[in-house]
């Protein structure tokens, strides 16, 4: 299996789309495409050629594009089995467990419900790359707009149990705000405040924080961390329940 040479395209205010391009066979794949135009152009610029296109759920920061670059490209759709009527111009409908091939480069799907009530994230080991849209940020984790608590936290715990160095291609530029909120738990844990200084030095310089490690994201993560005793403590809720414990940072964070 291939390995998937990954670039970043920022887009709208704070989005990222992902062009995932396998040199054995020439395909490339783009995951979420906000956008087309800027897509097109990168893709262009770079001399690779779309043949697909990756969405994790239908918000339309996602899926955009898809109608644009199709048209543009002929390339085939490919989103999510359990929200097919939302994703324009899907060709082919994935469920957990599927696999899907760029080129030579084969991933797995999972199925990650919560921000919405289909969401998918497609995982290629052999690039070590998972691409999860909304479910998981860099400190943080997506609303729960169409899921529960519950969803939510099951679907981090599947990617929690992905390896630790497996790359984390979220959706959005959240770095910065989601470290804060962090720091707002537990502003004596020092990983994570080594991570908040080095994450603000690289946005005064510009530069993105996207993709982590998800061995950071184990370690300094509220979100991935609702069964840790000492978060648990952070947050007056000793011995709590993980769940309740996950349910109560969603709350804080959506009221930050």
């Amino acid at each position: 299996m291939s390995r998937l040479q990954i670039h970043q395209i920022p887009v709208l205010r704070d989005n990222y789309v992902y062009l995932a391009h396998c040199a054995e066979s020439g395909e490339t794949a783009v995951v979420d495409p906000a956008v087309a135009g800027p897509v097109l152009k990168e893709a262009e610029a770079l001399g690779w050629r779309i043949s697909l296109i990756l969405n994790t759920h239908h918000h339309h920061d996602h899926v955009g594009g898809n109608r644009e670059i199709q048209q543009q490209t002929g390339c085939r759709i490919i989103g999510p089995a359990y929200d097919a009527g939302r994703i324009p111009g899907i060709d082919a409908e994935v469920r957990e467990g599927d696999r899907v091939q760029v080129g030579a480069a084969e991933g797995e799907v999972f199925f990650v419900p919560g921000h919405t009530r289909g969401h998918i994230a497609f995982w290629f080991p052999r690039s070590d790359a998972l691409f999860c849209g909304d479910t998981l940020f860099a400190l943080g984790c997506g609303r729960l707009f169409e899921g529960t608590a519950a969803q939510m936290w099951q679907s981090l715990q599947k990617l929690r149990r992905l390896p630790d160095d497996t790359r984390v291609y979220c959706a959005h530029e959240y770095t910065q705000d989601n470290a804060r909120f962090a720091l707002s738990l537990e502003p004596d844990l020092k990983p994570l405040r080594v991570r908040a200084a080095a994450i603000d030095a690289r946005r005064a310089k510009g530069e993105a924080t996207v993709p982590s490690l998800l061995s950071e994201e184990k370690e300094t993560n509220p979100f991935l961390r609702a069964d840790d005793p000492a978060l648990a403590k952070a947050l007056g809720l000793p011995g709590g329940d993980p769940l309740a414990v996950f349910a109560e940072v969603r709350a804080l964070k959506d009221s930050f």
